[in-house]
């Protein structure tokens, strides 16, 4: 068994070049490892090789975007097929409708689509369409969710203990953050219907939209109830403000996304990540009435919005291949993948007497080092200890040849297989044996 990051020296030799020109030699801070991070070379099926040749299961998927993992024969030929006729135009192509058409068809709460380049862009313009419909400044969102790098959206990201109280405070993740924007953003607590609706009760009047991810990764991967999703709507829609579901990451979860599993019908979906095909992308759909904010055909549009790079077609072409081929089938495929190690970890905690937990659903599991009931953002914030393990299960994982976030989430691939999976389940196993053996 190789062991980073003695493993890894030509990764050590490209990351004192990256400093050199980047901040900290990076890009992502998502991806950046102390002492430094892995350097992908290459990726095919659900491996991914690094500059020193080690191989690995991706079991990251660039953070649940790569659905197909990595050398989808269908996306290669739609990208290959154009290539040649050229990359971006400053025109519409006929590939943006057919990939809307292809989303308004699996959505039954969607009636039109608008493509940008991110999630993040993608949140962003839901935000600003929320108010540009109701005419209201403000929006609430859940304790500790990412919905991106758009400073309203990043409000309570990472807050913790020492400024909890009973309620969640707007505290603010980047400094430098103007104070009107925690003015305008109402923090609640996931799955609380109490607390929701306390906090329409005092400013019902001037939100413009509730921003929920049905399954917030960094709050926990903790699926919502389904009567908490029902009151969120009913409480929305009662105060006249609008439900912004973010699909970016959960949309993986099945054919109609988060949303068809639970049956609920946003007014606005932001969808990203695997719609793309392995390209940068971002949208914002809802019902027609809504999204007419962005409307140019009677001079400029409540909400203008454009994008040197939106809806480009090759990323158009992509996407459009990558979700033909997630049919009904290939999500059975994914559920009984997910299923299988989830249940397996679950196992694995018991069997080796530590304290913790897999949570998630379909391709998509977390591992939490806690013995807590698991239901917000606070009952998974991992003390000094529990950090540590999960810093130990990143390396453990590495060195046994899994690629995962360094805070405990996984995401799985269609190219995976039984034998796959249970060799993930292995690593998994062995590791947390090893960490057990360390408590």
């Amino acid at each position: 068994m190789s062991t980073y990051p003695a493993s890894c020296p030509r990764s050590e030799e490209l990351y004192s070049r990256a400093r050199k020109v980047m901040p900290g030699g990076n890009t992502r801070t998502t991806v950046f490892m102390d002492p430094f991070p892995i350097y992908a070379e290459r990726g095919e099926g659900c491996r991914m090789w690094d500059v020193d040749g080690n191989v690995y299961y991706d079991c990251i998927n660039n953070f649940t975007a790569m659905i197909h993992g990595y050398a989808q024969p269908e996306a290669i030929a739609a990208v290959q097929d154009q290539l040649p006729h050229g990359t971006a135009f400053g025109a519409p192509t006929q590939s943006e409708i057919e990939l809307a058409e292809l989303l308004v068809e699996r959505l039954p709460s969607v009636e039109q689509i608008r493509f940008a380049n991110s999630g993040t862009e993608g949140v962003m313009m839901a935000i600003k369409a929320a108010r540009a419909f109701t005419n209201r400044p403000k929006i609430v969102k859940i304790e500790g969710a990412y919905h991106g790098s758009y400073d309203f959206a990043e409000v309570s990201l990472d807050s913790s203990p020492e400024n909890w109280s009973d309620m969640p405070a707007s505290i603010a993740y980047a400094k430098g953050t103007p104070q009107g924007v925690l003015f305008d953003v109402v923090v609640v607590p996931f799955n609380d219907i109490e607390a929701l609706k306390a906090v329409f009760s005092v400013h019902g009047s001037d939100i413009a939209g509730i921003l929920i991810d049905p399954m917030p990764n960094r709050a926990g991967l903790i699926p919502a109830r389904r009567d908490y999703l029902e009151a969120l709507v009913e409480t929305a829609h009662a105060a006249g403000a609008l439900v912004i579901f973010d699909e970016v990451i959960s949309f993986r979860l099945g054919y109609a996304g988060a949303q068809g599993l639970w049956n609920i019908a946003p007014d606005l979906t932001v969808l990203g990540k695997i719609i793309g095909g392995g390209f940068p992308v971002g949208a914002i759909a809802g019902r027609a009435e809504i999204m007419a904010v962005f409307d140019p055909t009677r001079g400029k549009p409540a909400l203008p919005h454009g994008g040197t790079f939106t809806a480009n077609p090759i990323t158009m072409r992509a996407g459009l291949a990558a979700m033909q081929a997630l049919t009904a089938d290939a999500f059975t495929h994914l559920d009984h993948l997910g299923a299988m190690v989830r249940g397996g970890t679950n196992d694995a905690f018991e069997r080796h007497g530590l304290a913790g937990r897999c949570v998630g659903l379909g391709s998509l599991f977390k591992i939490h080092f806690t013995g807590n009931n698991i239901v917000d953002y606070r009952s998974v914030y991992p003390s000094a200890a529990e950090r540590q393990k999960l810093n130990l299960l990143h390396r453990g994982l590495l060195d046994r040849g899994v690629l995962s976030a360094s805070y405990g989430l996984f995401a799985l691939s269609t190219p995976m297989t039984d034998a796959d999976a249970s060799a993930i389940l292995t690593a998994i196993d062995d590791t947390l044996k090893q960490i057990a053996s360390l408590s």
